[in-house]
């Protein structure tokens, strides 16, 4: 390969790499990022208390769009991304618990919020 045809390679790389860590730079003031994981068990729950407190959280998170639209285009099996379920790739607007479907249809579990501990909370 040419010297010219290197540097045009290199700095290609160097673009993506550098859109790469802008993008995964916002993702560190997500709402659900601790670096512990400690949330994790709630954004890929089967419980429905547990998904609605998933989605409060992501209710409130600047980058919910971001990490939805994301997440959609990587085609997460599944679990909440921007205060939406997915479901083998799909948005899923109730998930159906557990068993026989019930005669009349059930409300939707919402909350309103989860209290977050101090370190979560960014201004």
């Amino acid at each position: 390969m040419s010297t010219a045809t290197n540097d045009l390679v290199d700095s290609a790389a160097a673009l993506v790499l550098e859109q790469t860590l802008a993008r995964d730079a916002d993702f560190r003031f997500a709402r659900c990022r601790d670096g512990n994981g400690t949330l994790t068990h709630l954004f890929f729950s089967e419980d429905l208390f547990d998904l609605a407190r998933a989605k409060a959280i992501c209710g409130k998170c600047r980058l919910a769009e971001t990490c939805l639209s994301n997440a959609l285009e990587r085609q997460e099996p599944w679990g909440v991304w921007g205060g939406q379920l997915l479901v083998n790739g799909q948005v899923v607007l109730n998930k159906r618990p557990r068993g026989r479907p019930p005669k009349s249809p059930r409300p939707e579990v919402v909350v309103d919020e989860v209290p977050l501990p101090p370190a979560y909370m960014i201004a």
